[in-house]
């Protein structure tokens, strides 16, 4: 096995991103690396010490937070394909001061990552591919007629704990840089996110009785999927309050910089650096900009051409599409279909 697999771009990326999300970084190991050897987790990308411990004392774990890495990166950029900011930064080490400035987008991004470590892990109890875990605990409270607890549960404790502890170590030491402001703002945006997953635990039964009556109902609390949670979040992004460190008693706090008669809440967002527009280039700001971004000449939303290409205009371009058509069920039991070609317009930002 090789010894290292770190390439440039990558030193690059661990050497400016800030210091809670470098985690990030492992969407960048191979998919063909089992962590099967202590001596694995030095080749990850990413980690800091206490990260790296948690390592090598859990080599099993490490597969389950790189596919929750994956899954930020996945579920952020889709989350924001319509928005001028669409999480492109996150693989990118050219463009990152929108993660590093304490913004909205790092606000997010920090959110995002917490539930993403914690969802994943508590899937991985359920389905087995953790053998740390098992299913999560049966609820205590008596169901309705026709209920019955069972099935297997998401260990969302165990996936809360754990996905915390390794998510959070790099905000709670004592050296290495990073404002004490920013570390308080992290850590909160991480609560949330972790919060917006405890809400995301539901009820989830399945049927069971003669000819499919459902009579009986087995149940189980069960995780909705993390692009619910993501989509929760993003309406907290955009609601998100912008704070100050300032005194307070004792010692300094975070408190809304324009309302600071009340203290920060325990759901919201919060941010301490305003956004650029992200209308043009701009390697300072972390900034893609979005031209040649799609965009959406009949939405009146943030993905149509007025306000994505920030009033610079926008070029059409045709595109053939081959769809199935003309579909027929033949007896039994398959199906068949013709292939047909459209045309349809697209719009891109000067």
């Amino acid at each position: 096995m090789k010894k290292a697999f770190l390439t440039l771009p990558l030193i690059l990326l661990l050497s400016q991103l800030c210091c809670g999300i470098k985690w990030l970084a492992l969407t960048q190991a191979p998919s063909s690396m089992h962590i099967n050897k202590t001596q694995h987790c030095k080749l990850l990308p990413g980690l800091v010490s206490s990260q790296a411990q948690l390592c090598r004392s859990n080599l099993e774990l490490m597969q389950t937070i790189i596919q929750a890495a994956r899954e930020v990166k996945k579920v952020c950029q889709k989350t924001f394909l319509d928005m001028r900011w669409n999480c492109s930064t996150i693989d990118s080490p050219k463009y990152l001061p929108d993660l590093e400035r304490g913004t909205r987008e790092a606000a997010f991004v920090y959110a995002l990552s917490a539930a993403a470590i914690s969802h994943t892990i508590a899937r991985a109890c359920t389905s087995g591919d953790l053998k740390l875990c098992s299913c999560g605990p049966i609820p205590g409270e008596i169901p309705e007629p026709g209920y019955r607890w069972g099935g297997c549960a998401d260990n969302l404790h165990y996936g809360l704990m754990v996905g915390s502890k390794f998510s959070d170590s790099p905000m709670k030491m004592k050296k290495k840089s990073g404002s004490h402001a920013n570390k308080l703002m992290h850590l909160h945006n991480s609560e949330v996110g972790r919060q917006a997953l405890r809400d995301a635990l539901v009820m989830k039964c399945k049927c069971h009785g003669v000819s499919g009556s459902c009579s009986i109902r087995t149940c189980w609390r069960g995780l909705q999927d993390l692009k619910e949670v993501a989509m929760d979040l993003k309406i907290k992004y955009l609601s998100a309050t912008k704070v100050v460190h300032r005194p307070m008693g004792t010692r300094k706090q975070l408190v809304p910089k324009d309302i600071d008669v009340r203290p920060v809440r325990e759901n919201e967002l919060v941010y301490l650096q305003s956004s650029p527009d992200f209308c043009s280039k701009n390697d300072k700001l972390g900034s893609f900009g979005t031209t040649d971004r799609q965009c959406n000449k009949t939405s009146a939303g943030s993905d149509s051409c007025d306000l994505m290409c920030c009033g610079r205009g926008y070029n059409p371009y045709s595109e053939q599409l081959v769809e199935r058509c003309h579909c027929k069920y033949h007896w039994c039991c398959y199906v068949t279909c013709k292939k047909c070609e459209r045309t349809v317009e697209r719009y891109v930002c000067k």
